[in-house]
């Protein structure tokens, strides 16, 4: 074992491990560059990034810009989500128009009003599975998966009780139409890249 690990064992034991030990405990450890680190009901993630998964991103990115200003939009900056030690770094998340950071300087979960993960092929279960409910629980409006391994996005709206209540799936050359959510905006996916 090593000195994490022990860390991490004897504050399950004591009941206290928190969200912001793990990260501090993360700050001190090397992270490999190019890797992304979040934590999903409180198991660490990292996933490599690639040049195919950040045009993504970034074409998204562009899009949401008609309508955010780029200081309420937030890539790869922690914000915690409903659940058991959920530490998410969204690919991309857009803030509600009087969203302000918490003393912490971090977002808060009920200001998120959008969503946008671009699945990596070791982490995928979690974007399709425990961050899609965590999304759900938050009341997050709108949450959008694009897979580039299937070349297939999935638009899911409507959250209640936990759960999404709306999905939509089309391949990538579909436009995305979230006219009808707080984002009002068509997102272009013909540029996408495929993996």
């Amino acid at each position: 074992m090593t000195v994490l690990e022990d860390r991490i064992a004897m504050a399950e034991v004591s009941g206290d491990l928190t969200l912001d030990m793990l990260f501090e405990w993360l700050e001190k450890m090397p992270v490999p560059e190019g890797y992304k680190v979040e934590i999903v009901g409180g198991h660490i993630f990292m996933s490599p990034q690639r040049q195919s998964r950040w045009e993504i991103i970034a074409a998204v990115y562009d899009q949401l810009r008609v309508k955010y200003p780029r200081s309420r939009i937030a890539s790869d900056v922690r914000i915690d989500f409903p659940g058991r030690l959920n530490g998410f770094a969204c690919d991309l998340a857009a803030m509600a128009e009087q969203a302000t950071p918490d003393d912490n300087g971090r977002w808060r979960h009920q200001d998120v009003e959008f969503v946008a993960e671009v699945i990596s092929k070791d982490t995928s279960a979690n974007g399709y599975g425990p961050k899609k409910t965590a999304y759900a629980h938050a009341e997050v409006p709108v949450y959008l998966i694009v897979d580039p391994y299937t070349a297939q996005w999935h638009l899911h709206t409507l959250p209640k009780d936990g759960a999404y209540h709306a999905e939509v799936s089309f391949g990538f050359g579909d436009d995305i139409d979230l006219t009808g959510t707080p984002v009002g905006l068509v997102l272009k996916t013909d540029e996408f890249p495929r993996d």
